[in-house]
């Protein structure tokens, strides 16, 4: 193995730890990493914002273009496991939102949208958030 491959997979070892220690509080109900960052008290890049949603650059991007995009009231949307037939209308807007911030980052000739959704997903931030990535070409299959 290269030094390269072994870093990967190293990489690859923390996020899995870090999923699986993130999923123990995933419904305690405490403020995330994300609602700090939507009362302003962690800074980040906006790069939209409206009255249900809030988008910012990712500070670890995978992808030259990588925003979140999250939903301000996470009203039990810790994963898109938990979502319920009353989420309907912020799931349609946050994915309306991907294709806004696509297109505000140029890259709407060809982006992709990820949820991770629970450990095994190694999701590491229990507030719903969908990943738009972009700038260079997309592999498949992603991972």
């Amino acid at each position: 193995m290269t030094g390269r491959s072994q870093s990967r997979v190293g990489a690859t070892n923390d996020e899995e730890a870090a999923a699986k220690a993130a999923a123990v509080n995933a419904d305690s109900g405490a403020p995330t990493i994300f609602d700090k960052i939507i009362a302003k008290e962690i800074p980040s890049t906006i790069v939209y914002e409206d009255e249900k949603v809030l988008a910012f650059q990712d500070v670890n991007p995978q992808a030259p273009v990588h925003v979140l995009i999250i939903p301000k009231l996470r009203d039990g949307l810790t994963m898109l496991g938990k979502a319920e037939a009353r989420h309907g209308e912020i799931l349609g807007h946050l994915l309306y939102t991907a294709k806004i911030v696509a297109e505000k980052e140029g890259i709407l000739d060809g982006f992709r949208v990820v949820i991770n959704n629970g450990p095994d997903a190694c999701q590491s931030v229990y507030h719903l958030h969908l990943h738009v990535l972009g700038g260079r070409p997309m592999k498949w299959p992603p991972g």
